[in-house]
């Protein structure tokens, strides 16, 4: 249960009380602190996530699109966009891949590509991903030597819509290694199903296993997330574009609990359960929330958000 670990972390170790981060975006402009104002009328965007020590995630437009995303020592995801629907998200940096509440000392690289329905749906995400590793030491150096190449895995990802709500029912996934000089096959695979309480997704369950010769093997891994006690005002991630916010789930192979990104509101308790337990016992965590005079969510779960007008 390694992916419940940064959960707990964050749950635990984490202080609400309000950053000492400039309020000033990108460009200089001064921010309205929403966690100690009143807020602001008229159209806004999400900004940043922070706590009382860090900054999450900050997030940066070109006019009323996000273009990219800063997160983790300096990681970033650069956004691309057709029309209207994003089309490639290009990431470089640092992931949490093995969900022990430490970013990976592992550079990580991938491309993910966009595909769309006849709905104008998301259906299909293709990627490429590369990790990179640092040599060992040569002494009597304690320097680590430059970053090489120690991987390569293409993964794709099928999402399926409701047929009478039309909301995301599930997602399929399947990877495989990609080394040069042999035929690449996928080797794993994980399903993800979501279930809604009105427009609030209440439960996602995600199953791991192999893939022998084309067929999914029965799974080893089971994990439950529920979403409980959701509260009636805005959820931040509201503010930002549908695709981005899968691609964000999808990040690491333990990132379910972001599923509470999808929801237009926010869930006051969360749990998650290891299902291959013979007594499948919960682990829960609660918040109280705070919001501003819009109704927009400010602080939760030790996060601040703070949010910039358009």
């Amino acid at each position: 249960m390694k992916q419940l670990f940064y959960f707990i972390l964050l749950i635990a170790g984490i202080s609400s009380i309000h950053s000492c981060k400039d309020m000033v975006d990108e460009e200089g402009n001064p921010l309205i602190d929403l966690n100690q104002s009143n807020g602001f009328n008229g159209p806004r965007a999400l900004f940043r996530e922070i706590t009382d020590s860090d900054t999450i995630a900050e997030y940066r437009y070109n006019g009323l699109l996000l273009s990219s995303v800063i997160t983790d020592k300096n990681s970033v995801a650069n956004i691309m966009w057709s029309g209207d629907k994003i089309s490639q998200i290009n990431f470089n940096g640092h992931l949490d891949n093995d969900g022990d509440g430490d970013l990976d000392a592992d550079s990580t690289v991938y491309t993910q590509l966009f595909t769309y329905g006849n709905l104008g749906r998301l259906t299909i995400i293709s990627e490429n991903r590369s990790t990179f590793r640092r040599a060992a030491p040569v002494p009597p150096s304690t320097t680590p030597g430059p970053y090489a190449l120690n991987s390569k895995v293409k993964v794709l990802y099928d999402l399926t819509y409701s047929s009478t709500t039309g909301k995301l029912d599930v997602i399929n996934m399947k990877a495989g290694p990609d080394v040069i000089g042999t035929t690449f096959a996928y080797k794993n695979y994980s399903k993800t199903t979501y279930t809604y309480l009105g427009d609030n997704v209440s439960k996602a369950e995600r199953h791991y296993g192999t893939i022998t010769a084309g067929v999914n093997d029965t799974p080893t891994e089971k994990y439950g997330y529920e979403f409980l006690n959701y509260d009636s005002q805005i959820n931040p991630y509201t503010l930002l574009p549908f695709a981005y916010k899968v691609s964000t789930i999808l990040a690491t192979d333990y990132n379910d609990v972001s599923s509470l990104m999808l929801s237009p509101n926010s869930p006051k308790r969360v749990s998650i359960t290891d299902l291959t337990q013979p007594i499948p016992t919960p682990v829960i965590f609660s918040t109280d929330y705070r919001y501003d005079a819009q109704t927009y969510m400010v602080n939760g779960f030790g996060v601040n958000y703070i949010y910039k007008p358009l």
